[in-house]
């Protein structure tokens, strides 16, 4: 258990000399930095999801688990995980969970930066609402390329969106709920000229889903799209002037699979950003 920076950091190296000494060549083939921010009750679910990634996307992973009123220093664990390439040669993947507390838990920027891979670019999974006026939020955005997010996570939607927009020109932006959309985007756009006139739109899915559905028609057609919201845990139907829409082929993807898109994703969506931004006036 490692109480600093600088133990971390000892600690990664021990290991990595660990790996070479067992005859294996390591090679730390790391694409990014991956940052989570995981309040308690998003442990499990975060846990479960970045034991999908480590393969698929080699990294330098910080998880932040933020524990206010917890004591007065953090406290971290160090895992390296190596899949075999070929005789004698591994690729390895670097995990490091901190428990922020006392004056780290209000600092975490001071913790992260030292542990950044220098070059490569810098993701930010924020799970739950970011909590917009905070300093760690203020902080971590500032040192991301890109802040992921799932507003299937959030409540009180649609307000949250016009918080979103806010940061769209500090960071780009990536949000899961609008990549379980996909699907049904590209059907929808199939429909065109015959869609071109739509006037109201039937969701039945979450309430992150059925309002970037909207907004997206709306930003696109460029007139207002009146929304009717059937509340489900995932999308199952969308209809179009009181006419069902085929349900669009494939399977829904999993949670890794969704996050593995994200991070492979440089630039800002601006449609995406359209989108959220006609969302926020439903």
């Amino acid at each position: 258990m490692a109480s600093s920076v600088a133990e971390i950091e000892r600690e990664l190296a021990q290991m990595r000399g660990a790996e070479t000494a067992g005859g294996a060549s390591y090679q730390r083939t790391s694409v990014m930095t991956h940052i989570a921010w995981v309040p308690e009750p998003w442990v499990g679910a975060a846990e479960n999801v970045l034991a999908g990634l480590a393969e698929r996307h080699p990294s330098r992973t910080i998880v932040l688990l933020p524990e206010a009123d917890a004591g007065d220093q953090l406290d971290a664990e160090v895992e390296i995980d190596c899949f075999p390439v070929g005789a004698n040669r591994s690729i390895c993947t670097e995990t490091v969970r901190i428990r922020l507390r006392g004056e780290t838990l209000h600092a975490p920027a001071s913790v992260v930066q030292p542990l950044l891979v220098s070059d490569l670019p810098v993701f930010l999974r924020w799970r739950g609402e970011p909590e917009w006026e905070s300093e760690q939020f203020r902080q971590l955005i500032d040192v991301a390329d890109r802040l992921i997010v799932d507003s299937t996570e959030w409540d009180g939607l649609p307000s949250p969106y016009a918080r979103l927009c806010e940061i769209f020109d500090r960071v780009a932006v990536s949000d899961i709920a609008w990549t379980r959309t996909s699907r049904w985007r590209s059907q929808l756009a199939s429909l065109w000229p015959e869609i071109e006139g739509v006037r109201q739109l039937r969701v039945t899915g979450t309430p992150a889903q059925a309002l970037l559905l909207a907004g997206w028609l709306r930003s696109r057609l460029g007139h207002d799209v009146a929304l009717e919201h059937e509340d489900s845990d995932r999308l199952v139907g969308v209809d179009v002037d009181g006419s069902p829409t085929p349900f669009p082929p494939g399977a829904a993807p999993d949670p890794a699979d969704l996050l593995s898109e994200q991070l492979d994703q440089f630039s800002r969506d601006r449609v995406y950003e359209e989108a959220v931004r006609a969302a926020a006036q439903s």
